[in-house]
This record gives structure tokens, C-alpha cells and sequence, in this order.
């Protein structure tokens, strides 16, 4: 099943998930439809936030859909270590047209669990790195927007409301 992605304002978005306590099966089938709607939307990352679930829950993969090893799925995760700074382009599913410049670490380590329930950790460089913590953040109610500067967001924000009074958001 593909989910709609809300969008900002939507107050799920800023808000903190809630911690997965049950490893089921319908918490299985809800990560497949996860991947589904990420891939329906040609997105790197999905939080359960941006489908309207207030649970730590996301899912990555770098590859699209083309490379099944590359799929991750991250429950109650917490970055545990951070190295170094990168300053790049960012997007998000929830903020459609909106890209700019985001400071974060080069370099993550994350601690999660998997979809069965089982702890494990990854370490991501690069595009891996910035997407687990976007994707992080985004459990903790932090959006991108508020990573960029003041002048940035109110630009940005200043967009998204002419997007909504022209029916276009």
C-alpha cells in the first residue's frame, strides 16, 4: 500500500515519535508499505512521521530499489557517534521543490533495531550519513528547514505559502 506523505505544516511532522515496542507482523507489513511509498515517490529515506505515524520507525536505501542489500530499516534509532562536518544539498519528500544546504556530520555510527526487533548498529559516510540523520531527525520532530539559516528558512517558508494559497502544496 502506498501512504500519502504529509506535507509541512502537518504537526505530526514536528513532532517526537513515539518508541516501537511491538515486533509483529503488522509492524513488518507497515515497513514494506514504507519502502513502497518511499520508492512510489523516487525518495532515499522515509520516517513513519511523513506518513502520518508518530512512531521512530524509517527506512533507507540509497539504491532506489535496485540493490536489495542496500534496503535498511532503522526502529528506535539514536546516532551514538558523530565525526566531522559536511555541508551539502538536502531535499525532503514532506517539502517538495524545497532544496538547500545542510551542516552535518561526515561521518555517523547509529544504533537500532530491525524490524524483528533485533539491536545492530551502522555506520554511514557521506550521502548514508546525512540521509540516516535527516531521517533521525525527523522521528525527533526536527525538519531540514530548521537545520539552514534564518534568511533560508523564511525564504523557503515565504515559498511554501505562496505554493499553498496557489492550490499548489
Amino acid at each position: 500500500m502506498i501512504f500519502p506523505i504529509v506535507k509541512y505544516p502537518e504537526p505530526v511532522l514536528q513532532q517526537p515519535g513515539e518508541p516501537v515496542t511491538e515486533f509483529d507482523d503488522a509492524l513488518r507489513a507497515f515497513v514494506a508499505d514504507m519502502f513502497e511509498t518511499m520508492y512510489a515517490a523516487q525518495g532515499i529515506g522515509l520516517a513513519a512521521p511523513q506518513v502520518n505515524r508518530s512512531r521512530r520507525i524509517t527506512v533507507v536505501d540509497l539504491s532506489n530499489g535496485k540493490d536489495p542489500e542496500k534496503k535498511m530499516v532503522l526502529i528506535n534509532p539514536e546516532i551514538v557517534e558523530r565525526h566531522g562536518k559536511i555541508y551539502e544539498e538536502e531535499g525532503c519528500l514532506s517539502f517538495p521543490e524545497i532544496r538547500e544546504k545542510v551542516v552535518r556530520a561526515a561521518r555517523v555510527r547509529v544504533r537500532a533495531q530491525d524490524a524483528h526487533g533485533k539491536w545492530f548498529e551502522v555506520e554511514g559516510e557521506e550521502l548514508l550519513s546525512r540521509c540516516l540523520q535527516h531521517e533521525i531527525d525527523h522521528l525527533d520532530g526536527v525538519l531540514f528547514i530548521f537545520r539552514i539559516s534564518g534568511l533560508k528558512r523564511d525564504l523557503a517558508l515565504r515559498r511554501i505559502r505562496k505554493m499553498q494559497r496557489a492550490g499548489e502544496w
